[in-house]
């Protein structure tokens, strides 16, 4: 460390004099002067850039809102839809249903009838079949008696003959003729 004594005269190491505070003045105003050209050609063009992209974001972000209310919009109209087709699903399944139950029972009615003709048919048929083996037992007890009437005829009518002829005719015919 140095004394300086009265006399002597020392350099600062920074002295202030007009020429440092001219510099120093001239680059203040060179330093805004390169920030007022920078912001015009650099800061504006990127601000611009930035509110572009926050306009952009928030459109996007409305346009996203407005597709799912629009979404939840045809979602429900759907849902409803859906509704109204399930319920229609159901008239037509039932009135299938009753229309089935329906032609089920005008079938098993023509069913009944057509029992019922046949069961008519037999017993006509039946009858039938009756009254001609009833003719047919009356054919067989005239062709008895005239084959009975030709051999009492022949064999001079006495009772003891007759008795016989008439055992051995009914003998000759058998026993199932007469259960008919």
């Amino acid at each position: 460390m140095m004394l300086l004594t009265a006399g002597e005269s020392y350099e600062r190491m920074f002295g202030l004099d007009w020429q440092l505070l001219a510099d120093s003045t001239l680059t203040l105003i060179a330093v805004f002067a390169l920030f007022a050209i920078m912001s015009y050609f650099l800061f504006n063009p990127a601000r611009k850039m930035l509110s572009d992209r926050k306009e952009k974001i928030r459109g996007e972000l409305e346009d996203a809102k407005s597709n799912m209310d629009q979404a939840k919009t045809l979602k429900d109209e759907y849902e409803g839809k859906l509704k109204v087709i399930d319920k229609e699903a159901e008239v037509i399944l039932s009135e299938a249903r009753s229309k089935g139950l329906a032609n089920q029972a005008s079938i098993i009615a023509e069913a009944k009838e057509e029992a019922a003709r046949i069961l008519d048919r037999a017993r006509v048929e039946a009858m039938l079949e009756k009254q001609k083996m009833s003719d047919d037992v009356k054919k067989e007890i005239i062709n008895v008696a005239s084959v009975m009437a030709g051999k009492v005829v022949a064999a001079n009518i006495d009772t003891k003959v007759q008795d016989e002829l008439i055992d051995e005719t009914l003998k000759e015919m058998g026993e199932s003729t007469w259960l008919r």
